[in-house]
């Protein structure tokens, strides 16, 4: 089983990044999905979910700016982050949380 991020790297605040949570061995349709971050010294926090029938969930601190989506042709998540700021600087993770599977993570960075 494997999650692999990507889609990571330097942004500008006011920027998009659109991050891809690819999946193999799991059917990506069959879980809950979640987007974490975490900056180093401080919990991981969730970003965002999709549930199995595609509710969606947000953190207030990225309610308006990040859209989280399935593909599930591509058995793939994605997490649409747009108007970044530099507080969004972190390391993503996806997580199939109904099978308990983690990503290793990629990194956003946004600075000017």
């Amino acid at each position: 089983v494997q999650l692999v991020e990507s889609g990571g790297g330097l942004a500008q605040p006011g920027g998009s990044l659109r991050l891809s949570c690819a999946a193999s061995g799991i059917i990506i349709s069959l879980n809950v999905v979640g987007w974490y971050r975490q900056v180093p010294g401080k919990e991981r926090e969730r970003v965002a979910t999709i549930t199995t029938g595609d509710s969606t969930n947000y953190a207030d601190s990225v309610k308006g700016r990040f859209t989280i989506s399935r593909d599930n042709a591509k058995n793939t998540v994605y997490l649409q982050m747009n108007n970044l700021k530099p507080e969004d600087t972190a390391v993503y993770y996806c997580n199939a949380e109904t099978q308990g599977y983690w990503g290793k993570g990629t990194l956003v960075i946004v600075s000017s």
